[in-house]
């Protein structure tokens, strides 16, 4: 008969760590879901309604590894990677999509939207610091879930520089153009995001 797997054991202090960080995850996160779907519609943003979905994508992993710490659970944790995959794939097809039909036909040109540059800006500051504490939380705590929720909140950082160049060149330039194109350099990262919470596993993950 197979042995049962133990769950880890962790200390108060790690555990409650950990529950502020993903509790602040989780309300910078709703907040930028919102204000970048927000302006999206607005500005008639492709790179910015990316941007904002896959915040909302990572909402979900920051619930679930919450959640992870709370009730131990791992089936929940296996369940909420396989819908945050093919959530990515089905938003990885609608950047193509929605790229495509900006660059080629479509009548209202993606706008300069200012509140989107600052919420791009903010989030490429406040990222990194993020997964950079949730990795060292994670190495202590020996979390694989943790680990792999620093490794979104890692690639959010990097979108949010690629999108916020898109935003400032047509912003700057009044380049149409160069909104749909930085959705377009979103696809491999949202992708291989996609690949990654479909396997289970961090990108980095040894």
């Amino acid at each position: 008969m197979a042995e049962s797997r133990q769950a880890p054991i962790y200390s108060q202090p790690d555990r409650c760590a950990i529950k502020y960080v993903q509790w602040f995850t989780i309300a910078w996160m709703s907040a930028e879901a919102t204000i970048a779907l927000i302006a999206a519609v607005r500005s008639h943003s492709v790179t910015l309604f990316a941007f904002g979905a896959d915040s909302a994508i990572e909402l979900l992993s920051a619930v679930t590894v919450l959640w992870r710490f709370s009730t131990v659970r791992e089936q929940t944790e296996a369940t909420a990677s396989k819908i945050t995959g093919w959530l990515l794939i089905a938003l990885a097809m609608y950047i193509t999509a929605d790229s495509t039909y900006t660059l080629i036909a479509a009548v209202s040109k993606p706008q300069p939207s200012y509140v989107g540059i600052a919420l791009l800006a903010a989030a490429g500051l406040i990222m990194p610091w993020l997964a950079h504490r949730k990795r060292q939380l994670a190495a202590v705590a020996e979390s694989t879930s943790l680990r792999a929720d620093a490794v979104q909140s890692s690639i959010c950082g990097y979108m949010s520089w690629i999108a916020l160049a898109g935003l400032l060149l047509s912003a700057s330039l009044h380049i149409s153009w160069a909104d749909p194109i930085a959705a377009l350099a979103l696809l491999p990262i949202v992708l291989k995001e996609a690949k990654q919470s479909l396997k289970g596993h961090a990108c980095c993950e040894d």
